[in-house]
């Protein structure tokens, strides 16, 4: 069953009872991934709306609206479904990641220049093998700086073309 329209947003059904499109995730599903992946506590989200447009592109938005919305825009983007893998987005890490209690790597200046620049990075993490938050400090504090994938010993960075900086 498949009711995906790519121009416009449906609210995620709040469980899989609620579920009338068969592969779209469920609120309840989206706040699962994000504390078992990271440790986020799902009352971070309380007062944000999920929205999917089109299939598996994800959006929170700060409140509610009646559902669908045929507009452009809601919010961001904040995790890729129908897929493998779920993959949080950039923007998604930026803004929530610093409640993020697990699967969190925390690089060297150094390492968070090549990161942010694209490059892939030999190194060792004793943590869960996938997408993990990149974190480098700022003002002496640990800032989300983006999404990484870790696999065999080696961080790839998923920091989007268009928004890598030489640093």
């Amino acid at each position: 069953m498949s009711d995906d329209v790519s121009t416009r947003f449906d609210r995620l059904p709040a469980t899989a009872a609620e579920r009338t499109v068969g592969e779209r995730a469920t609120r309840e599903e989206v706040l699962d991934w994000w504390d078992e992946r990271f440790g986020i506590d799902p009352a971070v989200f309380a007062e944000h709306s999920f929205w999917e447009r089109g299939a598996g592109k994800v959006w929170a938005f700060r409140g509610d609206l009646e559902s669908p919305v045929d507009i452009e825009g809601l919010g961001m983007t904040v995790l890729r479904t129908r897929q493998e893998h779920w993959k949080p987005t950039l923007e998604a890490v930026q803004r929530f990641g610093h409640h993020a209690t697990r699967n969190r790597i925390h690089l060297s200046r150094e390492q968070a220049a090549a990161f942010m620049a694209g490059e892939d990075q030999e190194m060792e993490w004793d943590g869960d093998w996938g997408y993990l938050i990149v974190t480098h400090d700022l003002a002496g504090e640990p800032e989300p700086l983006g999404v990484g994938l870790y696999t065999y010993d080696e961080l790839k960075s998923m920091v989007p073309k268009g928004r890598r900086r030489e640093l």
